[in-house]
């Protein structure tokens, strides 16, 4: 039994990336360059700053095996051993996670996407949740076009609603694709039902544990995108180079 507080850290890799076609024909998305760094090494370092150093990657596809070749043990990370697992098919981000039942036990566990870039640390976040008895915690963050992402619907301090892709968002605040639960949350992912997309989503994780008053925010400090489409990864690589010119002069 992990002690008490312990955490575990997951990386998700899996999706085809078909809006960044003809760039992930022959790849997958998460391993394309992001600056000077394939975009997985981003999503692996913001776990190991954190303090996480137990470490899952859940990928699929294809290049699958490109992932060991290039990230191997994760001894560039600091880390003495790093794990794989793989998702046959496209189902989602939950049922990804669900594919790491057994390597997170009864630990808590922080989740990101692997094209989840950020400027800065979750670190301060991390210690909140290890605090936290029960439940999950996301981080939010207010962007120009919510109705891409999970929206939120806050009310004095708390999340009241999170709806997926909405046409018409009733904030401007998006769950951002760094998410921490307990080890409950493995129960929820098998009560999911497959949403019109044909995948488990993780909104509904998200509202399952919303509905039993356990979900828990901090609104992100620093910046934050995605790199799913071709105008986000070139945002990203034009963010991430300031962010690694000005900490070399530093």
């Amino acid at each position: 039994m992990p002690e008490d507080g312990y955490l575990k850290g997951v990386v998700l890799c899996g999706g085809l990336g078909k809006r960044l076609e003809p760039l992930t024909r022959i790849t997958n998305k998460h391993l394309l360059p992001v600056y000077n760094r394939p975009m997985v090494f981003y999503p692996i370092h913001t776990l190991v700053e954190a303090g996480i150093k137990d470490i899952m990657i859940v990928t699929g596809g294809n290049n699958a095996g490109d992932f060991l070749r290039l990230i191997g043990n994760g001894s560039e990370f600091g880390l003495r051993h790093i794990n794989y697992t793989y998702q046959r098919g496209e189902g989602g981000i939950a049922e990804a996670l669900g594919l790491t039942e057994h390597f997170v036990d009864r630990s808590k566990v922080v989740v990101i996407l692997g094209d989840n870039l950020i400027g800065g640390s979750i670190k301060k976040y991390v210690q909140r949740f290890k605090k936290q008895e029960n439940g999950a915690r996301v981080l939010i963050k207010e962007v120009s076009d919510p109705h891409r992402f999970g929206v939120a619907e806050i009310n004095e301090g708390r999340i009241i609603s999170i709806a997926e892709k909405p046409k018409k968002p009733k904030s401007n605040y998006v769950i951002t694709g760094i998410y921490m639960y307990d080890h409950k949350v493995f129960d929820i992912v098998r009560t999911l039902k497959p949403s019109r997309r044909g995948e488990l989503e993780i909104t509904d994780v998200n509202n399952a544990y919303l509905k039993n008053n356990q979900l828990y925010y901090d609104i992100l400090d620093c910046w934050w995108t995605d790199c799913g489409m071709p105008e986000t990864l070139y945002r990203a690589t034009a963010l991430m180079r300031k962010k690694l010119l000005r900490e070399d002069k530093e």
